[in-house]
């Protein structure tokens, strides 16, 4: 029996979140040296209790270290997970920008495909990229 894909997009919804904070940690501890909650709060547009919920989960789960009142640290899974997801965003950023897509909607766009799109179309997206 296949999956539904419906099962799939849902399934994909709930890493994506993990995948943005972890990410956005990662981009703030490359530029400022630090994360806070209040810094993932104001970037994602979120309260800071809304924030603060995620971030004790993703904690919860490993993939960061947030002690109160302390910066926030990626654990080594957390760091790789930001590090695919990362990869995943600029290749398809890059994809959309080679098919002639603007950069405003290629960076709007890519935020959501990254987190949906099957590792068969990526490598499928990778080699049309490499034939062309």
């Amino acid at each position: 029996m296949s999956t539904s894909p419906f099962k799939r997009t849902r399934d994909d919804h709930a890493s994506e979140t993990a995948e943005d904070y972890v990410e956005a940690v990662a981009e703030f501890l490359e530029s400022a040296g630090e994360c806070r909650v209040s810094m993932l709060a104001e970037k994602f547009a979120v309260s800071h209790v809304t924030a603060s919920r995620i971030v004790r989960r993703l904690d919860r789960e490993g993939l960061l270290h947030a002690p109160p009142r302390k910066p926030i640290q990626l654990s080594p899974e957390g760091l790789a997970l930001a590090k695919r997801s990362r990869a995943r965003h600029e290749f398809v950023f890059s994809f959309l920008r080679a098919l002639g897509v603007s950069k405003r909607t290629a960076e709007i766009d890519a935020e959501g495909i990254e987190h949906h799109v099957s590792e068969e179309t990526l490598r499928k997206m990778k080699k049309f990229m490499s034939d062309s």
